[in-house]
C-alpha cells in the first residue's frame, strides 16, 4: 500500500476530535492517504467513523490506533491537589487501556487497508492477525532503537516522527525520569538514521506543513509524509474555534513539548497553562487527560491544549482537497528546484 499510493502525502490520525470521517474522506478522496484517528473512541464509536468514511469515498483510508502503556500512578494525587490550589476543577484521574482489545477486534472483523500503531510496539500476535485479514500494519517511531523493535515485531513500514510533530509523541515508553519523551531527534536526522537501520517503507511526520517539507523528506528517504497540523485549519476538521485561532492568529508564538495536559509528552503552542505546569506534571497516562478533560473542555484558551507542530505558522485555512493539490504542486516545484540546483 505505501510504495503503491497515488501521491506520497498521508492524513496524521488526530485523536480528540480534529479528524472527522469528513476530512479523511476528503484527503482519500483527492489523491492522499487519510488516516482515522481511533485513539479515545470506543469501539462502537471507531466501528461507526469506519462506516462513515466508506460511506464518503471508495478511495482506501487506514486507521490508527493507541497501545496501552505501563500504569504509572505516581504524582499523580499530587498534581492534582495542584490544579486544585490553582483554582481549576479537574476530573478524576483514572487508567483504562483506551478500549484496545475491542478496538482490535473489530479491525480483525471488519478490516481496513492500514492499521497503524502510536505508543508502543504492536506485538507480533496482533501484527499476525491483522496481516491474515489482509491489513498493513504500521508503528510510529521515535528513534531507531524503537525501529529496530517494531521490525522484530513483523510491521510492514514505520512512520518516522521528528520532535518537530504537534500532539503526542510516540516513544514506546513513558518514562517518568524523562519529560521530553527520549532524545528530541529531528526529522531529517532520524529519518536517515532509521533507513540505516532497517529496511522497511518509511513514513515520514514532524514540522511538514508545506509542499518542500514534502520534497525534503522525500528526498531523506521517505516514500511519504504524514501532515496533521496542516490539516487543522481545513473546514472539514473536526478542531475547536479557540484551537484554530491560536493556529492562525498567534503571530507564530512558541511551540513546547510537555506533559500537563495527559501525562504523556506532547507538543503545543505555549499559554499559561502548559507554562505554569509542565514542570509539575507526572508521567501518569490516560489519568492526566481524564483529571485535565473538564478544564480544557471548558473554553478559556489559558487552559486548553492547542497541539501544534513547529511549522504551524505556516498552516492555511483551506479545504482538504484543495490543501492536498497545493501541497502536492508546492512538493513538484521544490523537487524541481532541487534537481536544477544539483544539475548545477
Amino acid at each position: 500500500m505505501l510504495t503503491a499510493l497515488d501521491s506520497p502525502l498521508v492524513l496524521a490520525p488526530m485523536a480528540g476530535g480534529p479528524t472527522t470521517p469528513d476530512l479523511v474522506a476528503a484527503v482519500s478522496g483527492a489523491g492522499g492517504f487519510g488516516f482515522l484517528a481511533g485513539g479515545y473512541l470506543d469501539p462502537g464509536a471507531l466501528g461507526a467513523a469506519v462506516a462513515a468514511v466508506r460511506e464518503r469515498t471508495e478511495r482506501p483510508f487506514g486507521v490508527n490506533l493507541f497501545l496501552p502503556g505501563e500504569r504509572r500512578d505516581a504524582g499523580v494525587a499530587e498534581y492534582r491537589e495542584r490544579l486544585v490550589a490553582a483554582g481549576l476543577e479537574p476530573g478524576e484521574p483514572r487508567w483504562d487501556d483506551d478500549g484496545y482489545p475491542g478496538k482490535l477486534d473489530l479491525l480483525l472483523a471488519d478490516p481496513v487497508p492500514v492499521v497503524s500503531f502510536t505508543f508502543g510496539c504492536p506485538d507480533p500476535d496482533a501484527v499476525s492477525r491483522l496481516h491474515a485479514v489482509g491489513s498493513e500494519v504500521l508503528a510510529t517511531v521515535t528513534s531507531p532503537a524503537e525501529a529496530r523493535r517494531a521490525a522484530a515485531a513483523g510491521v510492514d513500514g514505520l512512520v518516522v516522527q521528528g520532535m518537530e510533530a504537534g500532539a503526542h509523541r510516540g516513544v514506546f515508553e513513558n518514562d517518568p525520569a524523562d519529560p521530553a519523551g527520549g532524545e528530541l531527534y529531528g526529522l531529517l536526522a532520524l529519518l536517515r538514521l532509521v533507513a540505516a537501520s532497517v529496511d522497511l517503507p518509511l513514513v515520514a511526520t514532524g514540522g511538514i506543513a508545506d509542499g518542500a517539507g514534502i520534497a525534503a523528506v522525500l528526498a531523506g528517504g521517505a516514500v511519504a509524509a504524514q501532515l496533521g497540523t496542516a490539516f487543522l485549519a481545513c473546514p472539514e476538521a473536526g478542531t475547536k474555534p479557540a484551537h484554530r485561532a491560536a493556529l492562525l492568529d498567534s503571530d507564530g508564538a512558541a511551540t513546547a513539548i510537555t506533559r500537563a495536559f495527559t501525562g504523556r509528552p506532547a507538543r503545543g503552542i505555549r499559554n499559561p497553562f502548559l507554562d505554569d505546569h509542565t514542570a509539575a506534571a507526572p508521567a501518569g497516562y490516560p489519568q492526566v487527560h481524564h483529571m485535565t478533560r473538564p478544564i480544557r473542555a471548558n473554553g478559556d484558551p489559558a487552559s486548553m491544549n492547542f497541539w501544534a507542530g513547529q511549522a504551524y505558522p505556516l498552516v492555511r485555512p483551506l479545504p482538504a482537497a484543495e490543501l492536498v493539490t497545493t501541497l502536492l504542486a508546492e512538493a513538484r516545484e521544490a523537487a524541481s528546484r532541487a534537481a536544477a540546483g544539483l544539475a548545477r
